[in-house]
């Protein structure tokens, strides 16, 4: 595939959603351990806003990918490693992250019934940073590509 033309539309409105889902998150987080996991409607809701949020910021990333660096049809984790490649990236410590989260989106897709309310909570607490900074290198990446 060749590359085309970066649609900043289409990473605007994915972070935007992701940044969405992210106040949604921090709203739970906010409520503290014991009322999260108090009521098992909590973790749930965590769980879709928390995947929701990162296919958002992958989506993007794909996009960006695609359109820029004519790389298509491509899993979570190979967006991960590509985006630090190809520089959409710039922040080297974020970019190993990456490959995490796309593999914790992976278990609250197809192994959701082994996270637990408490993994989910120590994840809103340590790290939904991860996601903002994805979503700044992205708008940066969007803005260069475009």
């Amino acid at each position: 595939m060749t590359p085309g033309r970066v649609n900043l539309k289409v990473v605007s409105d994915r972070v935007d959603l992701a940044r969405r889902y992210l106040a949604d998150l921090e709203a739970l987080r906010a409520q503290g351990a014991d009322v999260f996991a108090g009521d098992r409607r909590n973790p749930a809701a965590a769980e879709s806003f928390l995947r929701w949020a990162i296919e958002a910021l992958f989506d993007a990333a794909r996009h960006l990918l695609a359109k820029g660096h004519g790389l298509a049809g491509l899993e979570y984790r190979d967006v991960a490693r590509l985006a630090s490649e190809r520089g959409l990236v710039a922040n080297a410590a974020l970019a190993p992250r990456l490959i995490l989260i796309a593999g914790f989106r992976n278990r609250l897709t197809h192994y959701y019934d082994e996270v637990t309310p408490d993994e989910l909570f120590r994840v809103l607490e340590s790290d939904l940073g991860d996601l903002e900074a994805f979503a700044r290198e992205l708008e940066a990446a969007a803005t260069r590509l475009a």
